[in-house]
């Protein structure tokens, strides 16, 4: 059985983590509100069945929670995402085995390369209904706006995919589309993603891009297009990796490119380079409004959907929000590769809090002075997502990463800034920060919270304050002798301190 997003959905009411609205909602702020205050609570997906203006229902809050984030892949717990992680560390960079279980692995990987590879299908849900030139009408389509001062209707979990008009090479990507008029759009893109880079390259050609965008797409392959991960294979080929079998593909009804068969909605269109229009303001991750600005211009000329499709959509801004929860399952899987990239890391982390890529930790098993400082540089060169990170923070392998307390113990404690401390000016950055100076450039912070060693200090360090074993062994022996049985002591910490380490 193919997978796609009404199987997902299916799963999720099986599981009680569906909720039906059947009440007349607005696109118009009202359901990013509902969504918004939902996500907060870590509350179920929704699923809008009245929208006004509209006759399709609206998904949201899918991905609202790191578990469902790996329902999505295929997987039940986020400690599989790191098996998947070594799988793809393997095919980035092969080694030749050492031992015949090294072998009987690596043979297993390519297998899986090998069943991932998609198909064509010939008769694809989503041609059902098919829309060309006058009666497309993109105000059919219920696209929310989240926030007062958007300046429009957006599209924001739509696979856009474009092809290098030179070696024919696809790229899969989920940007921010506003809705212009009935059929013309812009869309937002950084101009390091492979979708600028095809739009440069057909300018350089005198050519129109091609666009298709798919809607409604199994959530499985919007995390394998949110996977900028440095090997030779596309994102239909990883999302055959993610989900254990290949991707169906069909071809688009007016371009010359391959959308997945079983979702809900097609837009095919064509960007002319040198057209554009005014996309922007709206809010966005980093918790503020972004400036309007040009952007290229879509012109959609053909529609196909499935018989009553269903949109699916999501919305940015100040964690926690669906893409905070895609990147921390993504983490997961970013972690055995980035050891093959920088083998002294033991661990890395970005923290929600820290807008899930502006700040990292990473602990190292420390065994030479500066080691800290190389981990940090090689880090921000390891994985293309990694260039726009702004603080990195490292310490010791004992120290647990994922826990507050224990970082910022680190830091206060192992920390002199004049020698710590390192600015790299003038690097590129998220355009979207406003704490630069400069759009798109400014610089980036290493703190080594390490354990230091000669010569890095002259004096002896400090001997770390712990419990004597024995005296801990014997209460935690005698807890419950004590009356304190009912205690846990964990959730002492979580509702002591405000958050809970062992998320």
């Amino acid at each position: 059985m193919p997978r796609d997003l009404r199987g997902f959905l299916k799963l999720l009411d099986e599981r009680g983590q569906l909720r039906r609205i059947t009440v007349p909602v607005d696109p118009n702020l009202e359901i990013a509100e509902i969504a918004n205050r939902m996500l907060a609570a870590g509350g179920p997906a929704l699923l809008f069945e009245n929208v006004k203006g509209s006759p399709s229902p609206v998904a949201v809050n899918l991905l609202g929670t790191v578990e469902r984030t790996c329902w999505a892949m295929n997987m039940e717990a986020p400690e599989e995402l790191e098996a998947l992680g070594r799988k793809l560390s393997m095919l980035q960079q092969p080694k030749p085995p050492k031992k015949i279980s090294q072998a009987i692995e690596f043979g297993k990987v390519l297998f899986d390369v090998l069943r991932a590879k998609p198909d064509i299908d010939l008769f694809p849900a989503c041609h059902q209904v098919v829309k060309r030139g006058e009666e497309v009408n993109l105000n059919e389509i219920p696209m929310i706006r989240p926030y007062p001062d958007d300046a429009g209707h957006v599209v924001t979990l739509g696979l856009v995919i474009t092809k290098d008009c030179e070696t024919k090479i696809p790229n899969v990507g989920v940007y921010r589309l506003q809705r212009q008029s009935n059929n013309t759009m812009t869309v937002q893109w950084l101009s390091v993603r492979g979708g600028a880079r095809h739009l440069r390259k057909a300018a350089e050609r005198g050519q129109k891009l091609e666009v298709a965008i798919a809607l409604g797409a199994d959530p499985l392959l919007l995390m394998a297009a949110a996977t900028p991960i440095p090997v030779d294979l596309s994102e239909w080929l990883f999302a055959g990796l993610y989900g254990g079998s290949g991707v169906h593909l069909t071809k688009c009804k007016t371009l010359d490119l391959e959308v997945p068969a079983n979702c809900e909605m097609i837009l095919e269109g064509t960007i002319d380079p040198s057209e554009t229009a005014i996309d922007g303001p709206f809010g966005d991750h980093m918790g503020y409004y972004g400036p309007a600005a040009p952007g290229p211009l879509l012109r959609v000329h053909a529609v196909t959907h499935r018989k009553d499709p269903i949109y699916l959509t999501t919305f940015s801004g100040r964690p926690p929000k669906e893409e905070a929860m895609m990147a921390i399952a993504l983490n997961r899987i970013y972690t055995p590769i980035l050891r093959t990239q920088v083998p002294e890391i033991t661990d890395f982390f970005l923290p929600m809090e820290g807008l899930s890529y502006k700040a990292a930790i990473i602990s190292i098993d420390k065994a030479y002075p500066g080691q800290a400082r190389r981990a940090a540089l090689a880090f921000w060169s390891a994985l293309p997502q990694f260039t726009y990170t702004k603080f990195v923070i490292v310490v010791d392998k004992s120290i647990n990463i994922r826990d507050p307390r224990q970082v910022m113990w680190a830091v206060c404690s192992k920390v002199d800034p004049d020698r710590d401390v390192f600015i790299l000016p003038e690097n590129p950055l998220d355009s979207l920060d406003f704490a630069t100076e400069k759009a798109g450039l400014g610089s980036r912070m290493g703190i080594d919270a390490t354990d230091k060693i000669y010569p890095e200090i002259d004096r002896e360090w400090g001997k770390v304050l712990e419990s004597d074993p024995e005296v801990a062994a014997t209460v935690d022996r005698r807890w419950a002798e004590y009356g304190l049985a009912d205690i846990n002591l964990m959730e002492v910490d979580a509702n002591l301190f405000g958050y809970d380490i062992r998320r």
